[in-house]
């Protein structure tokens, strides 16, 4: 037991993580890839926010009205 315990001491854990330099690679693959799509993807995603922004706001408002 002791032994699987300096192991795992000695071999670093965070070996697999990429580096910046790996992520800029899989990022430009991606905007090649998926660019094209990527406008309308946040435009809806912005339609989406502001559209949870206004709901929030009308159940605020719907909660301070009077309980009886």
């Amino acid at each position: 037991m002791l032994s699987l315990v300096a192991d795992l001491v000695r071999f670093p854990v965070l070996a697999w993580v990429p580096g910046w330099m790996e992520m800029a690679i899989v990022l430009i693959i991606c905007l090649v890839l998926f660019g094209n799509r990527l406008p309308g993807t946040m435009r809806s995603l912005g339609m989406s926010l502001t559209e949870f922004k206004k709901g929030m706001k009308e159940g605020e408002s719907d909660d301070t009205g009077d309980l009886t």
